[in-house]
């Protein structure tokens, strides 16, 4: 078994610690010599990906890959698809699984009601048209190949490193109001260990990955300044908040997320709500990574 994952970042290299755990050969791509190093370090056979072109060791790789994660989001389209062509069996003939990151934003806005992997896709932003249109390409490709893909829409990602105490330790924590807004989340290491479930079930289709409890933003914050002993940042009204116009943009996507699709298949989360999660990573004290 030889497991790539293109685009080995934050949530690819969850994955890569998902399966390496068990002494499977898994390799990843990234952008950078230094990143690479890094990834080296942790048992991760690392290759340098730009996007662009294939280099000669990472398509000697590629040869005897079985379980491929595609995590690089697409620019204008799917960069690897792009260079896999129209015959994939070239560059990767033992291919037995294919999983492709993708989001819950090809959902569009939903005004809070609940979603499943049957809601017809209405996406807001370009990158989630973008997103929706790699997964279909995905979908096509195993379909062509008779090999099981799966589509994996992640809610927001958060976990050691990257979460509410490290933005309240910064100083950047901010508590958005927006009427009725909500958001699903979902933890770092449950990709991975989701995205290894589907894997070693041959499972294909669409699933979201994501938890049970989603809930207004601002709802975290107060959380995570509660378990900090913290006093938590003052409220700011979305409609006068200074924001990014992709910050802004996420806020014009509302819905529940539902994960039941992921649990009838036998998946099982480690932090299936934010409350235990955050309280798991204070304990732990791993929330600064």
């Amino acid at each position: 078994m030889h497991v790539m994952i293109f685009g080995c970042g934050y949530s690819g290299t969850a994955i890569a610690k998902a399966f390496g755990d068990s002494g499977i050969r898994v390799s990843g791509t990234t952008r950078s010599e230094e990143k690479a190093e890094e990834l080296r370090k942790i048992g991760i056979e690392a290759f340098i990906f730009n996007g662009e072109d294939l280099s000669d060791d990472l398509c000697a790789a590629m040869a005897t890959v079985t379980h491929l994660v595609q995590s690089i989001a697409p620019r204008d389209a799917d960069p690897l698809l792009a260079l896999l062509g129209k015959d994939s069996t070239v560059l990767l003939p033992d291919l037995q699984w294919i999983g492709y990151l993708s989001t819950v934003g090809v959902y569009g806005d939903h005004k809070g009601s609940w979603v499943t992997e049957e809601t017809p896709c209405i996406p807001v932003s370009g990158r989630s048209k973008e997103r929706l249109d790699a997964e279909d390409a995905w979908l096509a490709l195993g379909r062509s190949r008779e090999t099981p893909a799966a589509i994996l829409r992640l809610s927001g990602i958060y976990g050691p490193g990257r979460n509410a105490f490290v933005n309240l330790d910064r100083g950047t924590a901010r508590r958005i109001i927006k009427k009725d807004q909500v958001f699903n989340r979902i933890r770092v290491e449950d990709i991975g260990a989701s995205t290894r479930f589907l894997s070693e079930h041959a499972l294909g289709g669409i699933y979201n990955v994501t938890d049970d409890q989603p809930g207004p933003p601002q709802d975290v914050i107060v959380e995570a300044a509660s378990l900090m002993g913290v006093t938590p940042p003052p409220d700011q009204p979305f409609e006068t908040a200074e924001m990014t116009p992709m910050a802004r943009s996420f806020y014009g996507e509302n819905k529940r997320v539902s994960n039941a699709k992921l649990k009838a298949a036998g998946f099982r989360f480690a932090f299936p709500n934010y409350p235990m999660s955050l309280a798991q990573l204070w304990q732990n004290d791993s929330w600064r990574g």
